[in-house]
């Protein structure tokens, strides 16, 4: 069980193996904090996390979203415990969240489901639900897949479909997603590892000092990895219509009530 809100600090790493292997690493941090604190959070000038930043997008509260996701996949009864969102920050008022973590754990702190919040380029979001069919908790062993049904980079075309990894513990968080194309094959790795630790007024003022635009470094290094992408000859893709289903479940997941946004 995470106690109180933490910050995540952690090594994002991806490593491309087909058609040009690309491989980076780089430093950024997350807050980490359940849903009912979010009101509450330390205060720094520079830092802050907002609802409208997610779920809906409307500013309405997140909890409410959240677990009217978890009912349509029938995974309240697994998940009564408190949800907590990973998420990068805004800083200086500018956001952007490649990839955000709802870890919604059950009663007795154990992780039942995990909403992955995805965002692009291209102003788009889909949401991934992972969890076991069966709700028993996700062990940091336990691999989910889903379908690719978002675009996401434009050097990776949609279909084929992820697997995803996770491991948590009181002191620290890890998220593995893999990429496999339409023939099985993983092209795409990807990581996210941290240690957890508590935030704080002062906690967060370091965080900003040490990294003062971790989000303008996020979009950016991603804009440059695409260049590096395009110099070795990867092709490039137009991207497709978004899809009217918003939301993806792993494996083994019946959706329930019907909702596609």
């Amino acid at each position: 069980m995470i106690e109180g809100p933490q910050l995540l600090p952690a090594t994002v790493a991806h490593t491309r193996l087909t058609p040009r292997r690309n491989s980076f690493a780089y430093r950024v941090y997350y807050g980490a904090f359940a849903l009912s604190d979010m009101g509450d959070l330390p205060g720094h000038w520079g830092l802050t996390w907002r609802a409208r930043d997610h779920g809906s997008g409307d500013g309405s509260a997140l909890e409410p979203w959240a677990r009217g996701i978890l009912a349509d996949y029938g995974l309240e009864g697994t998940t009564g415990g408190p949800i907590v969102l990973v998420a990068m920050p805004r800083v200086l008022g500018y956001v952007f969240n490649p990839v955000s973590f709802w870890l919604c754990l059950g009663l007795d702190g154990t992780l039942g489901a995990v909403l992955c919040e995805v965002h692009n380029t291209f102003g788009e979001k889909h949401t991934y639900v992972c969890a076991h069919p069966d709700g028993r908790p996700i062990g940091p062993h336990d691999w989910l897949e889903s379908g690719k049904d978002f675009f996401v980079s434009p050097f990776i075309k949609r279909g084929g479909s992820y697997r995803y990894r996770f491991s948590l513990s009181q002191d620290g968080l890890g998220v593995w997603i893999d990429y496999l194309d339409e023939a099985g094959r993983v092209t795409l790795t990807t990581s996210m590892v941290g240690r957890l630790r508590p935030m704080t007024r002062a906690s967060l003022a370091r965080a900003f000092w040490a990294q003062p635009l971790v989000t303008l470094k996020a979009i950016g290094l991603i804009h440059w990895q695409a260049l590096k992408l395009l110099a070795k000859g990867v092709r490039y893709l137009t991207k497709p219509p978004q899809l009217p289903a918003r939301i993806t479940a792993s494996r083994g997941l019946t959706l329930r009530g019907g909702r596609l946004k």
